[in-house]
């Protein structure tokens, strides 16, 4: 058996990879954004926590900022198509993300006019114009 030849992967395998993504999520959960507000008839200042939205650049993110990972989008766009055992776990991670994104938005927990524009979403009217132009003829005498 021939030995591979070139430096081995970063994210060995699918299995690796979709636990990379379950630490991710569990990040996010732990780890909510602090929004500055003001709050009272006076306006006092405080931070609340709100729900840290899941998305693909902060899981590329994660990766390169906890492991050291930073040449994910390799995986994600099976370059040379070195990386096909990676294609079904990378299709879960996008539907895992879309799922928070839209649900999230669905509910309330995130601007749902920014998460249908991330997802592609859109509220779709069709509009008729009718360019015909009758001229009356009116003899004035």
């Amino acid at each position: 058996m021939a030995a591979k030849v070139g430096r081995p992967k970063l994210i060995p395998t699918p299995e690796a990879f979709w636990g990379l993504f379950l630490d991710y999520k569990i990040d996010a959960e732990l780890n909510p954004v602090l929004v500055h507000d003001f709050v009272g008839k006076d306006g006092n200042s405080c931070h609340r926590e709100k729900q840290r939205c899941l998305t693909m650049a902060g899981f590329e993110n994660y990766l390169e900022d906890v492991y050291g990972i930073g040449a994910v989008q390799q995986y994600l766009e099976n370059r040379d198509k070195r990386y096909d055992e990676f294609v079904s776990i990378v299709a879960r991670v996008r539907r895992e993300i879309r799922e928070d994104q839209i649900t999230g938005g669905m509910v309330g927990i995130y601007n749902s006019s920014i998460t249908a524009r991330l997802q592609g979403l859109a509220e779709k009217t069709e509009s008729v114009v009718d360019n015909n132009v009758k001229l009356l003829n009116i003899d004035p005498l």
